[in-house]
C-alpha cells in the first residue's frame, strides 16, 4: 500500500539583504595608544550609543598597506571601548586579501553624490529648502518602536507618527517626523550632502547626514521638545528651531 508523501520540511533558514547602518572607521594611523586616547574621549560623552556597535574599518587614508597583525591590535584596541569590527571597507587593491587574512568580509562603500556645480558658503542659518526629490517619499503612519528600522532608498521617508527611544528612521533623501523623534535619525544615509532632518518635537538619541553624526549628549539642549531642522555644513551638523 503507497503511503502518502510526507509534506517538505520548512526551511531552516531565510536569507535577505537588509538596510543596516554601519559605523565607518576612517584610520589616519595605527598608533593604538593615540587610537585609544582618542576614541576614550569620544566614547565618554555617549556610553550607551558606543556599545556593541557595528563598525567597518576603511583604511584607504594608510599610507601603504598594513600587517595583519597591526589591524587586529586595532581591532582590540575598538574593542575595548565597545566597539565590534565587522568588516573592511573596499577600497586600495590590498583590501580583499586583507580581508582574508583577517576573516572578515570587504564591505560596500556608500556611495557618493555629484560634487555641487557651485561652492555654497557655510553659515549658521537654515539653507534655503532644496527642490522636491522626483521620487514619491516613503510615507510610514505607524509609531516606530525601540528596536525597530525604517529605510526610504532613493526617497524622502516621511513618517506622521512618533519614533521611540531605540528605534531608526533612515533615509538616502531628508527625513521628516510629524510626531516627537525619540530615536534616531539618520537622512542622506548614500551621501547627500543636501538632505535634512525635520521633527515636530525634537528629542533625539542620534541625528546623522551623509554619515556625519551627533549623539543626544551634544545635542542643543535648548532645542529639546521644539519643532527642529538638521542640516549640514562643512561636514559639520547645524541645529535650527523650525519657524523661529
Amino acid at each position: 500500500m503507497n503511503q502518502p508523501a510526507e509534506a517538505s520540511a520548512p526551511s531552516v533558514i531565510e536569507l535577505r539583504y537588509a538596510q543596516i547602518g554601519i559605523l565607518q572607521g576612517r584610520l589616519r594611523s595605527l598608533d593604538t595608544g593615540a587610537l585609544l586616547d582618542e576614541l576614550t574621549g569620544r566614547v565618554a560623552t555617549a556610553p550607551h550609543f558606543f556599545q556593541r556597535t557595528a563598525l567597518s574599518l576603511d583604511l584607504d587614508l594608510l599610507a601603504e598597506a598594513p600587517q595583519a597583525a597591526d589591524v587586529r591590535a586595532v581591532m582590540d584596541a575598538m574593542r575595548r571601548v565597545g566597539m565590534l569590527t565587522v568588516g573592511i571597507t573596499e577600497g586600495a587593491s590590498w583590501v580583499p586579501e586583507l580581508a582574508l587574512s583577517l576573516s572578515l568580509p570587504v564591505l560596500s562603500r556608500p556611495a557618493r553624490p555629484a560634487p555641487p556645480r557651485a561652492p555654497v558658503a557655510a553659515s549658521a542659518s537654515p539653507p534655503p529648502a532644496q527642490a522636491a526629490r522626483p521620487a514619491t517619499g516613503l510615507q510610514h503612519s505607524r509609531p516606530v518602536r525601540s528596536g525597530q528600522k525604517v529605510y526610504a532608498r532613493d526617497r524622502d521617508l516621511i513618517v506622521t507618527a512618533m519614533v521611540g527611544a531605540g528605534a531608526e528612521v533612515i533615509a538616502d533623501g531628508c527625513v521628516h517626523i510629524y510626531g516627537v523623534l525619540r530615536g534616531r535619525a539618520m537622512a542622506g544615509t548614500r551621501g547627500d550632502t543636501t538632505a535634512r532632518v525635520f521633527c515636530q518635537e525634537f528629542r533625539a538619541e542620534l541625528v546623522a547626514i551623509a554619515g556625519v553624526f551627533r549623539v543626544f549628549e551634544t545635542l542643543p539642549p535648548e532645542l529639546a521638545g521644539h519643532p527642529v531642522q538638521a542640516w549640514l555644513a562643512d561636514d559639520e551638523l547645524h541645529f535650527a528651531r523650525l519657524g523661529g
